[in-house]
């Protein structure tokens, strides 16, 4: 049996995890390429119109990897390390998928909270299970995969470069080269570096929230929002670029709530959808170093 796994939405942010997890399970397994223009079609036709690219990718690289492996890995996940809500498609996921693909091989959809270490490994114990891995190697298996996750070091703190900028975004818009049109390239030949949310700790993120009229509890709005202010408040940075997906409406609130904040502080938008022309894209870069000078 081959299992696959698509390298979508948060495989951005859990890869440690995950390739420890299957690697340990000693299982079959075959990864998805990087997104690009066969993926992205194949995802805008198996998805809904109103979804987000990040969701039409995830879509192609499931699509894509029906074609040769047995079963396809879908995770339900229901909130991250720190309890907050996430995006609703992330919950529906697999339904998602099965509806969009037309197949049900699915695997490891179970609930997923990372928050809460023993409901976690139990999802993951009940799909190791169902593809017949025994109980002694799930639990070595989520032992390491779960210290290679702690372990391993995320997020971009660059040097060298005239002007630098807070990077804002769910992490799959960040480092998915092919849906932001390799903005990093970019940026570093207009001798702009970049700095994301990882180097800011919890704490200072926490304690910047402490004057909203209330708690958020969306995971991607505290951890956009709230580096952005520390960022800048520290001098850190020069302007704020955030890698938003066209139609996600959470972003709407946390640009929103960002811009009402920082005042004149500069700060760019960059919406991305199925759309690959460059030259407006490149156009906008180029006005903001302008605007950065």
């Amino acid at each position: 049996m081959k299992i696959g796994i698509p390298g979508g939405l948060l495989y951005y942010r859990y890869e440690p995890f995950i390739r420890t997890f299957f690697n340990e399970m000693e299982v079959n397994t075959e990864y998805s390429t990087k997104s690009n223009k066969e993926i992205i079609d194949l995802g805008t036709r198996n998805c809904v119109d109103e979804a987000c690219l990040p969701m039409k990718l995830f879509h192609g690289h499931a699509a894509k990897l029906q074609k040769t492996c047995d079963v396809i890995a879908v995770p339900r996940i229901m909130s991250c390390e720190f309890g907050e809500s996430i995006c609703p498609k992330f919950r529906g996921l697999p339904e998602l998928v099965e509806s969009g693909t037309g197949k049900s091989n699915l695997i490891f959809t179970d609930p997923i909270y990372m928050n809460d270490m023993a409901k976690l490994k139990n999802a993951l114990k009940k799909g190791g299970r169902k593809i017949g891995v025994p109980d002694y190697r799930l639990e070595k298996a989520f032992r390491s995969a779960t210290e290679n996750q702690r372990n391993t070091s995320f997020g971009l703190n660059e040097t060298g470069y005239r002007r630098k900028v807070f990077l804002a975004g769910h992490p799959y818009n960040i480092y998915d080269t092919f849906a932001n049109l390799n903005l990093l390239q970019k940026l570093h030949q207009l001798d702009i570096g970049a700095v994301t949310e990882e180097w800011v700790n919890r704490f200072e993120m926490m304690e910047e929230l402490t004057g909203l009229i209330k708690r958020p509890y969306w995971f991607f709005f505290i951890h956009n929002y709230a580096p952005a202010i520390v960022l800048m408040k520290r001098k850190e940075i020069d302007g704020i670029i955030y890698v938003s997906s066209f139609c996600c409406g959470t972003d709407s609130i946390t640009i929103d709530m960002i811009k009402n904040r920082i005042g004149n502080f500069p700060f760019l938008v960059l919406k991305l959808d199925e759309q690959t022309g460059e030259a407006g894209f490149n156009t906008r870069l180029e006005a903001f170093r302008e605007v950065l000078k």
